[in-house]
């Protein structure tokens, strides 16, 4: 299927095409459509899919069809606050929405996108806030401040958009969603994008969307990423670990790395010490200043930045298709968040490797993982940084867990220069 028989009108598709796609999506497919016709969406579909397109071009869509409207009638009424209200649970998100917007808009004159989130000064957005807007992109959070100074009128919200609502009720934000929920229009258009709608995300939908909302399940957690290779090298102790660390940097084949770390912390203290041996690399953790993280991300994608550490939450919504390898060197918090990480490599139709450094300490949250995702990542390990104690006890709960064959060959990224890897099951430990 091509993008023009999805139906886009003429402008948006040929921004699409600019854009340089030209097949859509399993989640394009199959949103686009019911959501430019105005039904109610929930629709579960895992970072990567291209979800950000399937309800920005509706939403675009939905601002053409009303200029339109507004050319044929004579009063030319003007209409106050955003049509389409987009909410993200991170600023990299909401920033990732509203440059999608920009692009697929680029061919509609005079389009109005504003972006409200946290870390920027008021005064520019409270500017953007003025007057008739298309489409408003918004944190919860910052939204809500401007809601309550009565700069934010919602009251002709058309479309309303929840990003990665799970997300948004994994960080503290249900309340703050219902909130603002309560001063849009009840006839609008709602539609929920969230990798799950089991649990509390689906009671959020159920009281959110229309009784006739139509459910689309493209894909979940238990994807194959089958353009990602996973692996997993077990380390002794932090020493160990860092020493893997430094060893896969050295790989001719990294061209972007993005490295995964507990805490702003440690996130920090570990670009600090890389720097410290020469690697072009930054942090980036919500610690930071909205100034600084954008440099940041700029750098990243000029290239100027070869390694990006950062904590699961600032790393939410960046799209950076040279990213060839992600590294967990602190695991995530939750399974899920590491099926999120994971997602950061492997974009746009391209190859990646994501490699999981753990101790044994950690044994638990990879059980947890691989029962999460129903996939047992690889091990593996480097010749010359072999680990000297035994490694954990299989996870026999964990979904293909057959003993790991002797003849078990890493895939063809395995071989790096400097320290080549071996399967581990090639090796006898204890």
């Amino acid at each position: 299927m091509s993008f023009e028989s999805l139906g886009l009108p003429a402008a948006l598709a040929r921004a699409v095409a600019d854009s340089g796609y030209t097949q859509p999506t399993d989640v394009q497919t199959r949103a686009i459509p019911p959501a430019m016709a105005g039904s109610d969406l929930r629709v579960s579909s895992s970072t990567g899919s291209g979800k950000t397109a399937a309800f920005v071009l509706p939403a675009l869509t939905r601002v053409l069809a009303a200029r339109g409207d507004a050319s044929k009638r004579r009063d030319n009424k003007t209409v106050h606050g955003p049509r389409v209200l987009v909410l993200a649970p991170t600023r990299e998100l909401a920033m990732q929405v509203a440059k999608a917007a920009d692009s697929y808009g680029r061919h509609i004159p005079g389009l109005r996108v504003a972006t409200v989130v946290g870390g920027v000064p008021y005064h520019a957005q409270l500017k953007a806030l003025r007057g008739p807007l298309d489409l408003l992109i918004a944190t919860p959070g910052r939204l809500m401040d401007h809601m309550a100074s009565g700069k934010a009128v919602l009251a002709n919200v058309e479309m309303f958009v929840l990003d990665e609502a799970d997300r948004m009720l994994d960080m503290g934000f249900i309340d703050d969603i219902k909130h603002i929920a309560s001063f849009l229009p009840e006839q609008r258009q709602t539609v929920m994008f969230s990798a799950t709608f089991a649990g509390e995300v689906g009671q959020l939908a159920k009281n959110m969307l229309k009784a006739e909302a139509q459910t689309i399940a493209v894909s979940t957690h238990t994807s194959t990423h089958e353009n990602i290779e996973q692996r997993l090298h077990w380390a002794d102790d932090g020493k160990h670990k860092h020493a893997l660390l430094e060893q896969l940097l050295t790989d001719r084949d990294v061209d972007q790395a993005l490295i995964f770390t507990s805490t702003q912390r440690d996130a920090d203290w570990l670009a600090d010490r890389l720097a410290e041996i020469g690697h072009r690399v930054a942090s980036l953790h919500g610690g930071m200043p909205q100034g600084r993280r954008n440099r940041v991300l700029h750098g990243l994608r000029s290239r100027d930045l070869r390694v990006l550490v950062a904590t699961d939450v600032a790393a939410r919504g960046i799209d950076v298709p040279s990213i060839s390898h992600v590294i967990n060197y602190g695991l995530p918090m939750k399974a899920e968040d590491y099926v999120h990480r994971i997602g950061r490599t492997g974009r746009a139709g391209r190859a990646g490797l994501a490699v999981t450094l753990a101790e044994r300490r950690d044994a638990g949250m990879i059980q947890r993982i691989q029962r999460f995702t129903t996939q047992r990542i690889p091990v593996a390990t480097v010749v010359g940084l072999e680990p000297r104690l035994p490694e954990p006890r299989p996870f026999s709960n964990a979904p293909s867990a057959a003993p790991r064959r002797p003849g078990f060959k890493p895939g063809p990224r395995a071989a790096h220069r400097g320290g080549p890897f071996k399967p581990a099951g090639a090796r006898r430990h204890g």
